[in-house]
Order: C-alpha cells, then structure tokens, then sequence
C-alpha cells in the first residue's frame, strides 16, 4: 500500500510540475533575448484563470468536441502516470512500457484531430491535417528509437531499461548516442517547439497545434494547454532518465527518493536550458521542410539500430 501511495505521489507531483518546466524554459528564452521574464508562477495563474472562466462553444459543436478535453487530459495523465519519475522500482513499473506510452500519444493525438475538425472551421481543418502529417512521420521515427533502446535492454519496459543501463555504468554507446538525438527530435516535433511549431505565435498560416484548439475556452481549454505541458516534461522526463539515469532512486528509502528528486530537477533544469538556448538560436522552418527533419531523426534512429546489432550484436 505504502509503494502504491508512493507511486501516486510521484503522479500527482509530476503533473503539478509540468507548468513549472514549461515557465523554466519560458524564463531562460526570455533572459537570452534580453527580455523581461514572468514569474514562474504565471502557468499556474493562466491555467486557474482559464478554470474560473465560462465555456463558450460553436452551435456546431457535437458532444465529440465537449469529450475531447477530458479524454486528452486522461491520456496523457495515464502516460504520466507509467514513466518512472523519481524511482523505478514501483508498483506501476509493470506497465510503464514505451509502446503504452505511445498509444496514449496517439489516442490523445487522434482526439484532438477530430475535434479540430469537429465544428468546420478552416483553421481546425488545416491544423488536424497538419498534425497528422506531422504524427504520421514522428512515430516511426520514436518507434525506431524505442527499438533500439529494447534491443539494448532486451525489453521494452522503461523500469527494465533504466536498470540494465545503470548496471552497465557509464559506457560509450552510439546507439544510445543515436537513439537519444533522433528521440530529441521527435519530442521537439511532438510538443511542437521551434523549428518544428512556435507555441509563442498565433499566426494563421503557420500554427499547427493551435489551429485545433482555436474553439475552446474556459476549463476546457485548461485542460488541453496542461496536457500540452505535461507531454513537454513527459519528453524531458524519458530523455534524462533512460539516457542519463544516474542518481535515479532505485529503492524507496527517504534518503534514495530525496536524492533522486533533487537529481532529476537538476537534470530537467539543465535539459529546459538547452531547449531554451536551441529556440533561441534557430528559427522556425517552412512547413514544407518539416519532413526532412523528421526524416533526419528517423535516419539517426535508424544509425542507432543498425550500430548496436553490427557492434554489440555482430
């Protein structure tokens, strides 16, 4: 009982954190462009705002656009909810597989599609086709890399993952090298950060995901901009701890899970750093151009995959 109360804990404190990842990155775009800052607290503020507000919806909205929001937010809790966090040795390390993961990208993916298309605006239309686009050369590409990370670990399962790495020791891999970059890309794709999406920008003719949420309002809209971040940390979460899992708690004294927070904020500090520096650096590509990025992590992924069987396996 006392590990799965632990196990809710870290669920409940991952998505309460999420805001603040996203307010991080936020923060260090605004002091490399010389720019004032908000709080860190502002995500938190916006999302209790959106909460407290009415929901206003289209005459043509069906009951498909009113569920949406609800089974987004589920999705992604339920995909917060089996990545290891702080520990790895807890009860819902047996279902905290990486092809679960995607299937819950992918269901909230398929919803938010229907429901940008639901009420027949144009916008909502071109954002769902966009996504898809987007979706249909992104999965591959994570699937590939998931690959390579089971073929190094003879397992799907992150738990699984994260122990065979820690008992291996720091250890120069180029699979791992390769599958941890082209996985960088498709997070970058997935949660639509620059050069891929611009979350910063409502600009019509370039926006991909906010094409789709252009009709909600209210708790509704709360709902999806938290999934939105909570996918972001999700992302975050999975690089540091598969590729970098030292310090990771992996039994559940005080003393391990103290550490084991305070490792991982530390290494989401540093990762939320780099994507800051990354946005600032580059500029969003045409939309035209974002299969050849896609291509590219799916290449490295691919590199990834074929290192490890002619090296490690040959």
């Amino acid at each position: 009982m006392n590990d799965w109360l632990l196990a809710l804990l870290g669920t409940l404190l991952f998505v309460a954190l999420a805001p603040l990842f996203a307010a991080w990155v936020k923060r260090v775009k605004c002091w490399l462009q010389n720019r004032s800052s908000p709080a860190l607290l502002q995500p938190y503020r916006d999302l209790r705002r959106l909460f407290s507000k009415q929901v206003v919806m289209a005459e043509t909205a069906s009951p498909l656009f009113v569920m949406t929001p609800y089974i987004i937010a589920g999705a992604t809790l339920l995909a917060a909810a089996v990545v290891p966090f702080i520990a790895v040795n807890l009860p819902t390390a047996a279902i905290a597989d990486v092809i679960v993961l995607a299937g819950f990208f992918s269901l909230a993916r398929f919803f938010l599609a229907l429901a940008g298309m639901d009420v027949g605006t144009a916008f909502g239309g071109m954002g769902s086709s966009r996504e898809m686009t987007i979706a249909a050369l992104a999965e591959p590409a994570m699937l590939v890399a998931v690959f390579t990370l089971a073929m190094v670990a003879s397992s799907t399962n992150l738990s699984t993952v994260i122990d065979q790495i820690l008992a291996q020791g720091l250890v120069l891999r180029p699979s791992l090298l390769f599958a941890l970059l082209g996985l960088m890309l498709v997070g970058i794709a997935e949660t639509g950060r620059i050069p891929v999406d611009n979350p910063a920008t409502h600009l019509e003719l370039t926006m991909i995901h906010e094409a789709m949420v252009l009709e909600y309002s209210g708790r509704h809209l709360a709902l999806i901009e938290w999934a939105a971040q909570i996918k972001l940390l999700i992302y975050g979460v999975l690089i540091v701890n598969i590729f970098f899992p030292w310090g990771i708690a992996t039994h559940n004294s005080v003393t391990a899970l103290a550490i084991g927070a305070a490792v991982v904020f530390f290494k989401l500090m540093v990762l939320g750093a780099l994507l800051a520096v990354g946005e600032s650096v580059l500029a969003k590509m045409r939309l035209f151009r974002v299969p050849a990025f896609l291509v590219l992590a799916l290449t490295l992924a691919l590199i990834g995959l074929l290192s490890h069987i002619i090296l490690e396996v040959g």
